[in-house]
């Protein structure tokens, strides 16, 4: 079978954004700066950043039948995305809160799945074709485990790359899961939740990746902020510098833009080192703007970018 583009697994919730100089404390009111509201959802927020990456897309999820889900599918229209979404009659489309700090950009994101919460490995199953046809497939743990593995299974058994990105960070007792990953992407704080070990430089970073490769990860591509992000397979271990592409905004969704510029430049063809070039590129200029999927660069910039 021809396999081409990125097939992602995952969630879309409507962002609530508010922006603030400190987080309030239980029992108190303060007065923000800001409020945005827009599409986001790890999964959504990576085929998006794929999608303007120039990847061919399709999108694996459950909605609610309300005007969140509505905003959903104008989003995927928008960006070209093909969606292969299932409608909840009784449960609603996912929201998120989060809080970013006014000044520096830090968040602090509350996540609630709505109807996406409920993707079962018979949903996944529905759509298998979507994930055989695609080159490389993405998933993430906003959604049930059960049905990230499905869709990994699916994915090895195609012969499509497999990207894992384990996050928000929660235990999970499925460790046989991560030898069906070519790669297993999360970030320092994920990374130490997975291993145990603290992500505090880059020696951190490469004994917890040595542990995810022991765990049967094919290569841990562990993304490390404003440090870039560690390359670390099993014949090689390298650093990845970050991309600086102007002042940092807001870092909400940076680890989505670079897990989807990632599997945009994987389903191109790209050497893996250099997809993950691409994909820091991708997280460097998305930073510098408010939001999460609104944030995340065209092709042509993440070009210029790398050029420069």
């Amino acid at each position: 079978m021809s396999r081409n583009g990125v097939a992602v697994l995952g969630v879309f919730v409507v962002d609530l954004a508010f922006r603030a100089g400190n987080m309030p404390a239980i029992g108190e009111t303060i007065a923000g700066s800001g409020f945005a509201m827009g599409p986001g959802g790890k999964g959504s927020n990576q085929a998006v950043a794929a999608a303007r990456a120039g990847a061919s897309v399709s999108f694996i999820s459950r909605i609610g039948s309300d005007a969140f889900g509505e905003l959903a599918l104008k989003t995927w229209e928008t960006e070209g995305i093909r969606p292969r979404v299932a409608k909840s009659a009784e449960a609603p489309t996912g929201a998120a809160f989060i809080y970013v700090h006014e000044t520096r950009g830090d968040n602090a994101i509350i996540v609630v799945p709505g109807a996406a919460g409920g993707i079962s490995p018979a949903d996944v199953d529905a759509v298998a074709d979507a994930i055989r046809e695609s080159r490389v497939f993405v998933t993430q743990l906003e959604q049930p485990v059960d049905a990230a593995r499905r869709g990994l299974e699916i994915a090895r058994a195609a012969g499509s790359v497999t990207v894992f990105n384990p996050a928000p960070a929660i235990k999970f007792d499925d460790d046989g899961l991560f030898a069906l990953c070519d790669y297993v992407v999360p970030n320092e704080t994920e990374a130490e939740g997975l291993t145990g070990i603290a992500v505090s430089d880059l020696a951190g970073a490469r004994r917890a990746g040595d542990a995810l490769l022991a765990k049967g990860a094919g290569t841990a591509l562990i993304t490390l902020g404003e440090r870039g992000a560690l390359f670390h397979g099993r014949d090689r271990s390298l650093h990845v510098p970050p991309f600086a592409a102007g002042k940092v905004v807001e870092t909400a969704g940076a680890g989505d833009a670079f897990v989807g510029g990632f599997a945009a430049a994987l389903a191109g063809g790209a050497d893996p080192l250099e997809a993950a070039r691409f994909g820091s590129a991708t997280a460097g200029i998305s930073v510098t703007r408010p939001g999460t999927a609104p944030a995340m660069p065209k092709r042509a910039e993440i070009d210029a970018l790398l050029k420069g």
